[in-house]
């Protein structure tokens, strides 16, 4: 086992993202109830520490009424519920967060999110000053403070609500951006900076930037990596099932399903597309790290393919780098869970988030 316990999440496909063959919609696979809350509760049975329940306006059932309802039907996993900043008035939005970690048992954990909301484009600069002054702003509303902010997007003199977190804290804030303006809202203000799949040395050396811009705001951030998993009992399985995923995608089809998403032209995004060229033809970046998803998708675009100990071989390469969570995916959502936990899961050194926050705050 790892030295040191890691957080390990799995992904609630909110979005309209999980396929059986990627980018070949099936209905019984569309984000609904049903089909969320299986693949949640899935996580909550097989011992997962976190599940991150996405938002997209164009794509799937709204996250934090999900969160909401899921939080009564889940026993142990937290509930790391993506908030789309500028969607919502801020005071309500800390209202209604406090009221879903109350319903959780105090399971709450938070994923900022700063692209474009619907109908509204603004610059790189101002978009992550509204994100700096939103978070700032929960942080004191969801810990029972006051909010006096005199801001350029919060303009706010409001007591925090009644309805307050089990902790009486701001839960934890995870937060993922590539360019310098994101990047330094998430060293002055997150938990938990997130970065995409890439190879070891360059998440290595994004774990290094990241707490160096932590350190100089005399803060400690801890990094997690999101990635997609494909894990079978032997190498040549594993190959084939990654193969078989993408076998009935055409690049029309790729193209479009990436242009949905309100990111798709994110520095982020642009690196997951640099990745994905610079691959093998079989679309191996480096060993074990295939780029295949990426035809399909904007975000996090690469999984580690493998059999069980290649896989925890490469996760355990990147707890070396410094990652400290992990929240993973894998086609179709249910059934990988399921297939993570058996092979994989056991194997790590993992612990529910309570016990780890507890000692990091």
């Amino acid at each position: 086992m790892s030295p040191r316990p890691v957080e390990v999440a799995w992904f609630g496909a909110l979005c309209d993202d999980d396929y059986e063959f990627l980018g070949v919609p099936e209905a019984h696979r569309v984000s609904s109830w049903t089909h969320c809350s299986d693949i949640v509760q899935a996580a909550d049975r097989n011992g997962f520490d976190n599940v991150l329940l996405p938002s997209g306006y164009d794509l799937g059932i709204d996250s934090t009424a999900f969160a909401a309802a899921i939080a009564t039907h889940t026993d142990n996993i937290h509930l790391l519920l993506a908030v789309r900043i500028g969607e919502m008035w801020l005071p309500q939005l800390a209202r209604q967060l406090a009221s879903i970690d109350q319903f959780a048992n105090g399971r709450l954990t938070i994923n900022i999110i700063s692209s474009d909301i619907p109908g509204e484009t603004l610059a790189s600069g101002p978009r992550y000053q509204r994100t700096r002054e939103w978070i700032r702003g929960l942080r004191s509303l969801l810990s029972g403070e006051a909010l006096e902010m005199r801001g350029d997007f919060v303009d706010l003199s409001v007591a925090p609500p009644r309805a307050a977190t089990l902790s009486g804290q701001c839960p934890p804030l995870y937060f993922g951006g590539f360019s310098g303006d994101a990047k330094d809202v998430a060293a002055s203000e997150a938990d938990v900076f997130l970065t995409w799949p890439d190879t070891v040395a360059s998440v290595s050396s994004t774990v290094e930037e990241m707490q160096n811009r932590a350190a100089t705001y005399d803060r400690e951030l801890i990094c997690g990596l999101r990635t997609h998993i494909v894990v079978r009992e032997t190498e040549g399985d594993a190959r084939a099932a990654a193969d078989r995923l993408i076998s009935r995608l055409n690049d029309e089809a790729g193209a479009a399903i990436r242009g949905k998403s309100l990111d798709s032209a994110s520095v982020g995004v642009q690196r997951q597309a640099a990745l994905r060229e610079s691959a093998t033809d079989d679309g191996y970046a480096e060993d074990h790290l295939w780029t295949g998803i990426g035809r399909a998708r904007s975000g996090a675009g690469a999984a580690i393919v493998g059999d069980p100990d290649q896989v925890l071989a490469k996760l355990r390469a990147y707890e070396e780098a410094g990652i400290g969570a992990f929240i993973l995916s894998g086609y179709p959502h249910r059934e990988e869970c399921d297939l993570f936990a058996e092979h994989v899961l056991p194997r790590m050194n993992h612990s529910a988030l309570k016990p780890r926050w507890a000692t990091s705050h």
